[in-house]
């Protein structure tokens, strides 16, 4: 077994932690070194290229509901036996046998992505490269282009885990991200758009001209449909939001009341709530962290446990919660794979991995032609949701109006509000077209940022209030 501290190996790591938490109900010791880099392209030069690690390791010891924990960057026997002091602030008194020597380390999980560092499949010069043929390419493929924007970014997270019962688990996570950014002027109005994409892939699929060109066009196209918006008009109306990155309110307005500990503390609108009906019964709602290559996926979670497909809404009735370890044992229930944090100096906690609605019955085309009076929103930016009442807001950045069941003019300042559960039921029309976003996700809880995916078809929500400019 390779060492990752400088003066103790793996086995005698492990059965130090199994000794150190046996008066715990569970905690581990999370090791992660994490290379990261990204560049910076903006106004036709490299203004930024940065490369750093990320390295140590946290603690954890959980009894009850009371949780210590203690990391630092000090890779030694001498500094885990100082941590595990530290935590033992929240020993309580239980009695867990230890054994006398480690168990192995166990693949738990189908490899779903490379355990290649994707900084190293192409070459600085490559990857500077790139972000430049992105701008030349946009300035010369339209004269309306004013400014191009490009960040390139990469990392390559490597985690080992010892468990508290003096199991090993390791795992290793590529992960790259392309940002396109255009302003347009036509020499009356000038408008933005943008496109994004990544995944748990290396960078020679972007470095692709095929490939590079086709993300570029789709940063243009939404800012020149954007050069002939209208303004939105107000009130309750018929909204068709189309598939894939749209699912972000999904994600946010009922995905993170589904998660376990807002419901073990009674803080989220879908408290108590499993078996009930809460959508209409063509929604059904998924979390799946182990989908091949996706942004949100892992082939274990922060803790260890594999990831896997968990129903969250099945034909309309609410079947379960996300959950960690501490709160699937406070709740009585089994983790699902859902425990995350965002690095070894943050506590794991219920989070999504890539959560999307499963397709129904309708063609996108019908869905359009069923609205005699409304919007289609096929791109969102930011939003803000309050988990206990699921209300949201979200701001739309590509929509258009709907008239007589055709797609018209495109609009401007609209913004969606609403709450989830009543969102839920609001939903009348569900695709066959489900999709997940192209690899832009990051999903923020309690200070802490992790990838994820989000997705859904393209649906039709009825009486949904709109913000709007008109």
């Amino acid at each position: 077994m390779q060492n990752i501290f400088e003066d103790i190996d793996k086995s005698d790591v492990a059965l130090l932690i199994e000794k150190g938490l046996r008066d715990s109900d569970e905690g581990e010791l999370f090791f992660e070194s994490t290379p990261s880099e990204s560049f910076i392209f903006d106004d036709g030069r490299l203004k930024n290229s940065s490369f750093d690690i990320n390295g140590g390791f946290g603690i954890r010891m959980v009894s009850g509901e009371t949780t210590g924990y203690a990391n630092s960057t000090i890779l030694n026997k001498k500094s885990i036996e100082k941590a595990l002091e530290t935590v033992q602030a929240a020993r309580i008194g239980n009695s867990v046998i230890v054994s006398d020597k480690t168990k192995k380390i166990k693949n738990l999980n189908n490899q779903l992505y490379s355990n290649e560092n994707p900084l190293n499949s192409i070459s600085f010069n490559e990857k500077v490269k790139l972000v430049k043929n992105i701008d030349s390419f946009l300035r010369s493929y339209d004269n309306r282009v004013q400014q191009v924007s490009v960040s390139l970014s990469g990392n390559f997270q490597s985690i080992t885990i010892f468990k508290k019962n003096g199991e090993i688990n390791t795992d290793e996570r590529p992960l790259v991200r392309l940002n396109i950014s255009v302003i347009v002027n036509n020499g009356k109005r000038q408008e933005s758009g943008s496109y994004g994409t990544g995944g748990r892939w290396d960078y020679k699929k972007l470095i692709s001209k095929e490939f590079y060109e086709n993300a570029s066009k789709k940063a243009l196209k939404q800012a020149i449909t954007n050069l002939d918006s209208i303004d939105t008009p107000a009130g309750e109306m018929t909204v068709v939001l189309g598939s894939g990155w749209p699912g972000v309110l999904l994600h946010e307005a009922i995905g993170h009341g589904l998660e376990g500990d807002f419901n073990r503390k009674k803080t989220s609108a879908f408290t108590n709530m499993v078996g009930q009906k809460i959508a209409d019964e063509q929604v059904t709602v998924i979390d799946d962290g182990s989908l091949p290559d996706r942004r949100g996926s892992l082939n274990i979670d922060d803790e260890g446990t594999p990831t896997r497909e968990t129903i969250l809404i099945e034909d309309g009735i609410l079947k379960g919660y996300l959950q960690d370890k501490m709160n699937a044992r406070l709740m009585k229930q089994n983790p699902t794979g859902n425990g995350r944090r965002e690095s070894f100096m943050h506590l794991p906690m219920p989070r999504m991995t890539n959560t999307f609605m499963t397709n129904g019955e309708y063609d996108p085309n019908e869905i359009i032609q069923s609205v005699k009076k409304g919007l289609y929103m096929v791109n969102f930016g930011g939003g803000q949701v309050d988990i206990t009442s699921g209300k949201f807001v979200f701001s739309c950045t590509e929509g258009y109006q709907i008239k007589d069941g055709k797609i018209g003019a495109p609009i401007k300042g609209a913004t969606l509000i609403g709450d989830g559960p009543q969102a839920l039921k609001k939903i009348k029309m569900v695709g066959n077209d489900t999709c997940l976003d192209d690899g832009i996700g990051t999903c923020g809880k309690a200070g802490q940022s992790v990838p994820v995916g989000v997705g859904q078809p393209t649906l039709r929500l009825d009486e949904i209030t709109v913000g709007g400019t008109s």
